[in-house]
């Protein structure tokens, strides 16, 4: 391999989508090209879309998931993305998602003769549960991930708490961990622009402001922060609490907090592209709330310690990695009364919650830049052991073929199910009508 590098970035999520998943291609591709050699990204195709990237986009079909999954799903092997990927010399192949984005690597291997990683970002068993309804579907999606996590060369954790994740879905294989890193610059955002996102969402100053960032729904921990603000100002707190993010349950939460009497102590700001103004807010707030055992490591968290702001996270979870007690933040157990008890307390007495983000800015923080050096490094480890072993897998292996055959099952007997819930259904109708 020469010096520069021909990575190949494929993600099911990038933009216009934006999360912690997209957030990292982004960088990742941004970081290669910048500074190691040749970025092309492979990507699922939104209505409208055009991409102004200092790198090539690959734009593949994709059908509209949003309602049941929160982005569009891409369909794999599409003729014309399978020839222009396959013309291209790379290195490394470097998935994102296990779903399309590694079906379409594993095919690409096959055609460039590069390694293949795959960066294991979140619990997609999660997704799945709360995507399909019925366990036989939600059981053949599982071993189709894990079958197409095994079929990597090499497959990196985010987090320790990420492997544990994995493991527990019964993947066997090795793993190294590989963090991400913020795009932050380390400190504070100008005066200006922090008197200026205070003047749009109408911050006060004599009150503690607390930010979440992140989808909005409720698995990412949002009940816990309402009700643990809601405990918290029946003890005469007064805060203002900003959401930033959207998401499937953005209705039920603004409901909620209507229903605790919270609609004039929230601002639901809807999604910030513009991190500048994102970052503003970060050095703006008083405090980060992030208590969700969903994610698998908190990026969002690292994000904040750039600017200096401390977060309260649940102990144990994969966004307190590295995290201590009393030092770079507040870990708690995972219930709204501990919650409202840190917010109290931190509240009291600012000059804590300051000490509190000055240790994590100056200890918790990790740039994208010296993130994406460590993986480049091991990107000429991942090739070189490729190249002694020539560890191929046939794509149309019978394993595949088989997970395939599953999933294919599990969709008919889904379709039959459904088809016998209509008949009941109409059945039951005609039987009202002729009493």
């Amino acid at each position: 391999m020469s010096d520069k590098l021909n990575v190949c970035i494929l993600s099911d999520s990038f933009p216009p989508l934006i999360d912690g998943v997209a957030n990292a291609a982004l960088n990742y591709a941004d970081i290669i090209q910048r500074q190691y050699g040749n970025a092309v990204v492979a990507a699922p195709n939104y209505p409208g879309i055009e991409d102004n990237y200092p790198y090539r986009v690959v734009r593949y079909p994709s059908i509209n998931t949003t309602k049941s999954i929160g982005y569009r799903t891409g369909i794999p092997y599409w003729p014309s993305t399978a020839r222009d990927l396959a013309k291209c010399d790379f290195d490394v192949i470097h998935s994102h998602c296990p779903f399309v984005s590694t079906l379409i690597a594993r095919s690409l291997r096959a055609s460039v003769n590069a390694p293949i990683v795959l960066t294991y970002h979140t619990k997609y068993d999660i997704d799945i549960k709360n995507a399909v309804e019925l366990g036989f579907i939600q059981t053949a999606a599982i071993k189709f991930i894990v079958s197409n996590i095994e079929a990597c060369d090499e497959v990196w954790v985010v987090s320790k708490g990420a492997g544990e994740n994995l493991r527990s879905l019964g993947y066997t294989g090795n793993y190294i961990v590989m963090e991400n890193g913020a795009d932050f610059p380390q400190g504070s955002s100008s005066p200006e622009e922090i008197a200026a996102v205070s003047a749009e969402y109408r911050l006060e100053e004599d009150v503690p402001v607390f930010l979440f960032v992140g989808r909005m729904m409720w698995y990412k921990g949002i009940r816990l922060i309402l009700d643990g603000l809601s405990r918290a100002k029946k003890q005469g707190l007064r805060f203002q609490m900003l959401f930033v993010g959207d998401g499937g349950d953005i209705g039920e939460i603004k409901e909620c907090a209507r229903m605790l009497r919270l609609t004039d102590d929230c601002i639901f700001t809807g999604i910030i592209k513009d991190r500048h103004k994102l970052r503003a807010l970060f050095s703006r707030a008083d405090l980060f709330l992030f208590p969700s055992t969903f994610d698998t490591s908190g990026l969002v968290v690292r994000e904040a310690a750039a600017c200096g702001l401390a977060s309260v996270l649940i102990r144990g979870s994969c966004a307190a990695e590295g995290v201590v007690d009393g030092y770079h933040g507040v870990l708690i157990e995972e219930n709204s009364v501990a919650l409202s008890d840190a917010v109290l307390r931190l509240s009291s007495d600012r000059g804590i919650m300051n000490t509190l983000g000055e240790n994590a800015m100056r200890e918790l923080y990790t740039s994208w830049e010296d993130a994406v050096g460590r993986a480049t490094v091991r990107y000429q480890i991942v090739r070189e052991n490729y190249e002694c072993t020539q560890r191929y897998f046939d794509f149309q292996d019978n394993k595949l073929l088989k997970l395939a055959d599953d999933i294919e099952n599990a969709m008919e007997k889904l379709r039959q199910y459904r088809e016998k819930y209509k008949e009941t259904n109409k059945r039951s109708k005609i039987r009202l009508r002729n009493k």
